[in-house]
């Protein structure tokens, strides 16, 4: 009976955490394989045999040292990669991660219940900090289902990373601080900080232990709204998280140097539950045309997002909504699965809130009043020139591809995924005569503190594929081998990586060993080619699959020359995103959408015609 009795208890968020298997080691000889497979598409054959040789003199020297100590250190540890990559991919990076690797997004609920309308934005944000923080609950108590692959767990920590989270500026490496706790824990912070015209207020999101209802909840935004509209403009301290890493941190400690209260106030903005930010542009977007939405989430005014909170809420004026994330405590997917949890909400409920309209004796927001001198007003300016000035130069466009979706491609027997990236291949090809290194992230989550994989969808066969479309004397039947050929490569170089069999986590494991050890840099990792083929943070075209879902986001470029290319696919339409800088005369993200969208025809009727 209690065995019966335990199958129909629900999961519970975090129960397969301690099952999780530890991140395996791949094997040198097939990393470094697929590595030479990599870089081939990039090489004249002179270069190629020139860096077999080099892989050749590592994989019998020192990267087979490098190897085993790399499998010492896999023997301590359920994940041997974690610490170093939170450190490399993001801690140490020195450039403003506000723009550079934070991301952002729009929310999709203006194509149901919410279209732009005037006057609509309090009462909107109301209802759906109201349910963000019902899924705050759902975390606490654990009964958020535990994500799985099939019937295999993912790893579901970075989803303890989403609320109560912040990252710290240090000078040399930041730190993430992490104050959510589940019910079984202990005590979780429930305050909410609010933002508006450059000035910061707090309130508590419970009273008597409940969560505020959305009527409660407006009357406090509302009485920060009044108070700012009636009243001169904050000092803007909130900009400081766009600089320069040292420099804010900095700037972070002269502000506590100032008076220690500054340090209590840092304190409260960085164990709130997430940031709402009331912003007064209206950024018209539509279900076909999200531009001027994603472009406010990315770009938007710098005195009213925390860079650093692991969740800003953004509210426009018009009733529309975005949001600004730090990168490091966790990856996309875990905002991409609480917002597409809202829009189901938000849909179910008509975007109206149909509870009780009582509003409770609850404490008014208080404002939190840095003390700032001349020093701490220069910081604040020279973040807001330099937020202004790289913002400035962002290109960007998140437009529906509407012709067809993830139905046409699956009745197909294609992968949609896969289609699209070659789709992206092709057109990076024909728009720059030459094939473009390119990210796309597989996640690895199937292991203990899994993230992500490097996948190179830039493959030998998607090559010779863009060749063969590019190429008025290949003929049809040519041109589909080679595309199916492709199909395949790609599909086992994603499901390798998602099993923990990539290269490029690999390689640097290796390389950080090297580091550590005061060891002379290996030769592979100087060659040429290493970089030219993406190696290093280097590759041309960063992309990722957003989803399945309603929820689409984007990144800036990972190199001046390249560009962000991030998607969400649907039944009937895909909605992608791409970032170029406009600093780069190169690249046009306009230009690249327009070639995208007609290889997708191509695509789409060469796999057509191979069904006649």
């Amino acid at each position: 009976m209690a065995s019966r009795f335990a199958d129909t208890l629900p999961e519970r968020t975090f129960q397969y955490q301690n099952s999780l298997p530890p991140l395996p080691v791949p094997s040198l000889e097939s990393s470094l394989s697929k590595y030479l497979d990599a870089v081939h598409p990039f090489a004249s054959e002179t270069e190629f045999k020139a860096t077999v040789e080099i892989v050749r003199k590592f994989r019998e020297g020192v990267g087979k040292e490098l190897h085993q100590k790399l499998l010492e250190r896999a023997r301590d540890r359920r994940n041997w990669l974690e610490e170093w990559w939170l450190d490399t991919a993001y801690l140490e990076v020195r450039i403003p991660s506000q723009l550079n690797v934070n991301f952002g997004g729009p929310g999709p609920y203006l194509e149901h219940f919410w279209p732009p309308a005037e006057g609509s934005s309090l009462q909107r944000t109301s209802i759906i900090t109201w349910h963000t923080l019902q899924y705050w609950d759902l975390l606490r108590m654990e009964r958020l289902a535990p994500q799985k692959a099939g019937k295999t767990p993912l790893d579901m920590d970075q989803f303890r990373m989403l609320f109560c989270t912040c990252k710290v500026p240090g000078v040399k490496k930041d730190t993430i601080r992490n104050y959510f706790k589940t019910v079984s824990e202990g005590p979780c912070p429930s305050h909410l900080v609010v933002m508006c015209r450059g000035r910061i207020f707090t309130f508590d999101a419970l009273f008597d232990g409940q969560i505020l209802t959305p009527p409660e909840l407006l009357r406090q935004l509302r009485f920060v709204k009044e108070r700012c509209e009636r009243e001169p403009e904050g000092d803007g301290v909130a900009a400081l998280t766009s600089d320069e890493r040292t420099r804010w941190a900095k700037a972070r400690e002269h502000l506590i140097s100032i008076d220690p209260h500054n340090k209590t106030i840092l304190e409260t903005i960085q164990s709130s539950l997430f940031v709402i930010s009331l912003d007064e542009s209206k950024p018209y977007s539509s279900p076909e045309n999200y531009t001027n939405l994603t472009a406010a989430a990315l770009t938007g005014n710098p005195t009213i997002r925390w860079g650093d909170k692991s969740y800003n809420s953004i509210a426009f004026s018009d009733g529309t909504f975005g949001s600004t994330c730090d990168h490091a405590p966790y990856d996309a997917m875990v905002l991409v699965s609480m917002c597409w949890y809202l829009d189901q909400q938000i849909r179910a409920a008509e975007g109206q809130w149909k509870g009780s309209d009582t509003i409770r004796q609850i404490p008014l927001p208080e404002e939190l009043l840095f003390t700032l001198d001349e020093g701490a007003y220069s910081d604040i300016h020279h973040a807001k020139q330099q937020y202004l000035e790289s913002t400035q130069d962002l290109q960007l466009v998140c437009y529906a591809f509407t012709a067809f979706g993830k139905s046409a491609i699956k009745q197909r027997q294609l992968h949609p995924d896969t289609f699209i990236q070659l789709a992206m291949q092709l057109a990076y090809h024909r728009l720059h005569k030459r094939p473009g290194s390119c990210y796309e992230t597989a996640t690895t989550r199937r292991f203990y503190h899994g993230r992500t994989e490097t996948m190179r969808p830039c493959t030998q066969e998607a090559v010779k594929w863009c060749k063969a479309m590019m190429d008025p004397a290949c003929d049809v039947n040519a041109r589909r081998t080679a595309m199916f050929s492709a199909f395949n490569k790609h599909n086992k170089l994603m499901s390798e990586a998602q099993d923990g069999n990539g290269c490029d986590r690999h390689l640097l494991g290796l390389y950080l060993i090297a580091k550590e050890e005061g060891r002379p840099t290996p030769e592979l990792f100087s060659d040429p080619l290493y970089s030219r083929s993406g190696g290093g943070g280097n590759f041309v075209l960063s992309s990722s699959l957003v989803g399945y879902t309603t929820i689409v986001g984007t990144v800036a470029p990972m190199v001046r020359h390249g560009y962000g290319f991030f998607y969400r696919i649907r039944d009937d339409r895909i909605v992608v995103s791409i970032t170029s800088w406009k600093s780069c005369h190169e690249t046009d993200v306009a230009s690249l959408f327009n070639i995208f969208s007609s290889s997708m025809h191509e695509m789409l009727h060469l796999a057509t015609t191979s069904q006649l």
